[in-house]
């Protein structure tokens, strides 16, 4: 039986703004480049205006066709009010299998391949069902991918509480990983979330698999390490493809007028961009604090302004987006902050088009939270950053950033365990826009972006990457076929 000319990918993103754009952007690779024909079945969260029009906007021109599943029902579910995102996120996915499975069989041809992300792992035995091939895109970095596939060992070997340690954890072949930076569901082994954790980090292995959303050079060591079958033995038995970065593409009526022009006014490099992604809040004493801070640094901004939370001081995700008006918002920061800081600032209630700010030639600055699909725009847009992790593997893609690879600056204590001062904030601002420090990030952060544009071309790794990945798809695709 021949193998199909034309590939047909079922692509499956859990829900959220973070997970949902790196999956339709690998669809949308997958299709100009690659020659696929591309479904992706999204499990919507409802948590934002911004996540409907992400999917609207990935409609048209009508490249992908995309499937909403319906919203799980909860109800029988024993979920805590405080059960973690990462909890809620595995058991509406987990309960989502049923929907997801009918409508795979209900489509017209079947697909030759699954791809699914980290929190769709459980549905990787439905490939198995349908005898093809199956993927897990991971839509982050290598090292949150090392630090995940070596969990249940460190589980076996690490007595008590991860935090509580005093040593870093080490993984064979990379760099060690700090008790304070590891990743939200190893914060406490007693929750579901680590449970949840580490059957993902078991299920990766049951695919064909996996592909990274990053580019070769990024983490050459990181990468070879995983690659080497002596370090994680049989853990991650198939071929790793880097095929990022995958990130939204600017858009050339992006901007608002009245925030194109004055974007346009300001010198080239003099604004800072700060904003904390799609599920980043921050608690009112903090917004207070970092009110003063650009105020008292003097430089430019635009501020990407919620309404703070009550009680953590980490990340709220599936409270984004509801409530909070600009007037309301402004309430919740210095007295007069908007008037003194008006001919330098700008404040944005809620969200804006963050791809096309940061590619704007006068911005040059970050301050993010380093969620993954931040960090990728702003590397491709050559803006140096300030790291303030909030939530998830944040803290270890600061780590990353700072001491890795050299394009951001942060706080000396984790703004999620204490509150960032004044002073502190001033002093990260003039670093990253005006000193020495800061340019010669800039400078390493446009050498990365030079390097990007390299490896998404036709000759690039990220492009050949992807082409192995189909071609050992198809190889995949004749196994299975003769087996039966």
């Amino acid at each position: 039986m021949e193998t199909p000319k034309q590939l047909r990918a079922a692509l499956l993103s859990s829900p959220g703004q973070g997970h949902l754009i790196p999956v339709l952007e690998l669809g949308k690779r997958l299709v100009t480049d690659h020659g696929f024909e591309v479904t992706i079945f999204v499990l919507p969260s409802k948590a934002s205006h911004a996540e409907a029009e992400i999917i609207e906007s990935a409609m048209t021109p009508k490249l992908l066709n995309i499937v909403e599943l319906p919203p799980p029902d909860l109800s029988a579910v024993a979920l805590s009010q405080d059960a973690t995102v990462i909890t809620r996120l595995a058991v509406m996915m987990r309960e989502a299998q049923p929907a997801f499975r009918s409508a795979l069989m209900a489509m017209e041809a079947q697909p030759d391949v699954l791809i699914v992300d980290l929190f769709g792992t459980e549905h990787l035995c439905i490939g198995d069902e349908l005898g093809i091939p199956k993927y897990v895109y991971i839509a982050t970095n290598a090292w949150f991918l090392a630090l995940l596939l070596h969990s249940p060992t460190l589980d076996k070997e690490v007595n008590g509480e991860y935090v509580d340690q005093t040593e870093p954890f080490n993984i064979p072949g990379c760099k060690p990983v700090r008790p304070e930076d590891v990743v939200d569901p190893m914060l406490d082994r007693s929750d579901q979330q680590y449970r949840e954790y580490l059957r993902m980090a078991s299920e990766i292995p049951m695919g064909d698999g996996i592909l990274l959303n990053v580019w070769e050079d990024l983490q050459v060591e990181t990468l070879a390490a995983l690659r080497n079958k002596e370090f994680l033995g049989p853990v991650a038995n198939g071929p790793i493809y880097t095929i990022g970065p995958l990130i939204r593409p600017v858009r050339p009526a992006g901007l608002e007028k009245e925030l194109l022009e004055w974007l346009d006014k300001q010198p080239s490099e003099s604004v800072l961009f700060v904003s904390f992604g799609s599920g980043g809040t921050l608690s009112a004493e903090q917004l207070v604090e970092l009110a003063w801070g650009l105020e008292l640094s003097g430089q430019r901004f635009i501020w990407v302004l919620r309404k703070p939370v009550v009680k953590s001081l980490d990340g709220s995700f599936f409270n984004v987006g509801k409530g909070g008006g600009g007037d309301e918002l402004l309430s919740f920061l210095p007295d007069g902050f908007e008037l003194r800081t008006r001919n330098v600032g700008l404040v944005l209630p809620s969200w804006a088009p963050q791809v096309d700010i940061l590619s704007h030639p006068s911005v040059g600055g970050f301050l993010s939270h380093c969620g993954w699909n931040s960090t990728l725009e702003s590397m491709v847009s050559g803006v140096p950053m300030i790291a303030w992790p909030l939530y998830a593997e944040q803290r270890l893609n600061a780590t990353l950033l700072v001491e890795e690879t050299g394009v951001a600056i942060r706080p000396k204590e984790l703004p999620s365990k204490k509150i960032v001062r004044r002073e502190e904030i001033e002093k990260l601002v003039r670093t990253i826009m005006v000193e020495k420090e800061g340019h010669v990030m800039r400078a390493r952060v446009k050498e990365l972006k030079t390097n990007v544009e390299k490896a998404v071309t036709k000759e690039g790794t990220s492009y050949e990457s992807l082409r192995k990945m189909k071609e050992d798809c198809k190889m995949r695709i004749h196994q299975i076929k003769k087996a039966h």
